[in-house]
């Protein structure tokens, strides 16, 4: 029971840690603080559960390149609550010479230059609930546990299972074994 608890702590603590690591090319300490405090508060655009803050390239490209849109929102001199504020109502059309929004336009994702230009709306906001994704995660790991101790037991009966036959059968000589089995074959 108690290797339980440390396994249910150390998830949950992994899981906190890494969910809030995210890479920015951002170099001053005060735009890297508002960098993570932005992306903390605002969902990933193909994973709504996660924030965008824990979205990789991998998982969702809109997301990684609306970091860097956000990146470039904070070295322009935007504060936190103005990042937020604008996702949520939108930048305006001034906004649509940043490189990202050209990239989307480029690419022909006119909803994500319309989302960036006036608004994602109120979800975008949304505190992101990760409790079903931990429980989820918990939950296949002890499956794979239980199966892991399943295959093993299973394994270890086989072999005692085997080792009893082996032990009631008279021993002969592989070799004797072998030269019967040509001596049949040849005669057949």
């Amino acid at each position: 029971m108690r290797g339980f608890v440390y396994i249910l702590l150390f998830l949950g603590i992994t899981s906190n840690v890494f969910s809030q690591k995210t890479t920015t090319n951002l170099k001053e300490e005060t735009q890297i603080q508002t960098f993570l405090k932005v992306t903390e508060k605002i969902r990933c655009i193909c994973l709504p559960s996660l924030p965008i803050q824990s979205c990789s390239f991998n998982m969702c490209a809109a997301s990684s390149y609306l970091k860097s849109f956000i990146e470039n929102r904070i070295k322009e001199g935007m504060a936190e609550g103005e990042i937020i504020s604008k996702m949520e109502n939108g930048f305006g059309t001034s906004i649509l010479n940043d490189p990202i929004v050209i990239m989307f336009q480029e690419n022909g994702n006119q909803g994500m230059v319309d989302s960036i230009v006036y608004g994602f709306g109120p979800k975008i906001l949304a505190k992101p609930d990760d409790t079903w994704i931990n429980a989820t995660l918990l939950g296949l790991g002890v499956l794979g546990l239980f199966g892991i101790y399943r295959y093993g037991t299973k394994k270890s009966r086989v072999k005692s299972n085997s080792s009893q036959v082996n032990s009631q059968t008279p021993s002969t000589s592989t070799t004797e074994a072998i030269k019967e089995k040509i001596r049949k074959f040849e005669e057949s």
